[in-house]
């Protein structure tokens, strides 16, 4: 058998019955269907021979994955987090909860993905600020994004501060928003505090929010908490944040932008931000923006801000594939 980690779960699940033993093996199969009973006969079968370390690191993992069903069923997630600490130290409970509640937020307005961004809208257009932020911050932070930019201006203040000031949702919470939508929504509930929102999770949604609508909801978000925008600032990365990033990322993201989009970007950048873009351009490709920015003229502030946001997509689909890296929130993310 080759190492641990190759081991399938069915694989895993075969070494832990046989561990078993016959008798406690028994025992376990009455709680399986037939179609399971099947599928871990097979394997148990094909298993063959397991080292003994190996063996212990399965049992091990099976313990740990039991354990941590059982607390999180009987006490939530603050118990299970006291208890598995106490097990297992910090970093393997962090581990293991971490595992639970991506899988208890995934189930949690699940059925989402089966509707268009515009459903969704219809649905929750009329609805509580707090209700709609509730709803998209188990959204992709794109498609959050895409409501928050169809709702009216006020209101886009307001679900925006909502979701950046959510930190846990109750079940009780969670099972009155899902009997408001259920009308022409399925959902599957969860019974437990989930972490949701935040600070984090807004700053991606208003990356994806366009220039013009991002000034408007920080201007007046402003009026009622300039920390809470200064937090909001700090996670997020716009077009002048380019200053702070290495050289060779910058030269990876000027051979992926479309050049009309540098021109204009360019057209209403900051002194600083251009002589970046530039001291890391060839001297001809230098020469032709600069000659196209001379003759490009009467410029709308909002085709230089569409072209700066999608420079910015440019730089996170980069930073998403691993390609480059990029430092947010005065936090140097490489270490020589």
């Amino acid at each position: 058998m080759a190492k641990e980690n190759t081991i399938t779960p069915e694989q895993k699940a075969a070494a832990v019955v046989i561990s078993l033993g016959a008798e406690k093996a028994a025992q376990v199969y009455k709680y399986l269907t037939e179609d399971e009973v099947q599928r871990l006969t097979v394997e148990v079968a094909k298993l063959g021979f397991l080292p003994a370390e190996v063996t212990e690191d399965i049992l091990d993992e099976f313990y740990k994955n039991c354990m941590l069903q059982k607390v999180v069923t009987e006490g939530g997630m603050e118990y299970a987090k006291s208890v598995l600490e106490k097990a297992f130290g910090e970093d393997v409970a962090s581990t293991l909860l971490g595992k639970v509640e991506k899988t208890l937020k995934s189930r949690v307005f699940s059925f989402l993905s089966k509707y268009d961004d515009l459903s969704i809208f219809s649905i929750l257009s009329n609805e509580r600020p707090q209700t709609i932020a509730l709803v998209l911050s188990y959204m992709d932070s794109g498609r959050a994004a895409n409501i928050i930019a169809g709702l009216p201006e006020n209101r886009k203040i307001s679900v925006v501060e909502a979701i950046a000031r959510m930190d846990s949702a109750a079940p009780e919470a969670m099972k009155i928003v899902e009997r408001e939508v259920e009308k022409k929504l399925s959902s599957v509930m969860t019974t437990d505090y989930t972490k949701i929102g935040g600070i984090d999770y807004i700053a991606e949604v208003m990356n994806y929010v366009d220039r013009g609508d991002e000034k408007y909801i920080f201007d007046e978000l402003s009026k009622k908490d300039v920390e809470l925008v200064e937090e909001i600032r700090k996670k997020m990365f716009v077009f002048e944040d380019i200053v702070g990033m290495d050289n060779l990322s910058i030269q990876r993201v000027i051979r992926e932008v479309d050049q009309k989009d540098l021109v204009y970007a360019l057209k209403g950048a900051q002194s600083e931000v251009a002589s970046v873009i530039f001291g890391n351009m060839s001297v001809r490709m230098t020469e032709t923006i600069k000659s196209e920015l001379e003759i490009t003229t009467n410029v709308r502030v909002k085709d230089v801000e569409d072209a700066q946001q999608r420079i910015v997509s440019v730089i996170r689909k980069l930073e998403d594939s691993g390609q480059i890296i990029v430092s947010k929130g005065g936090k140097d993310d490489i270490i020589a």
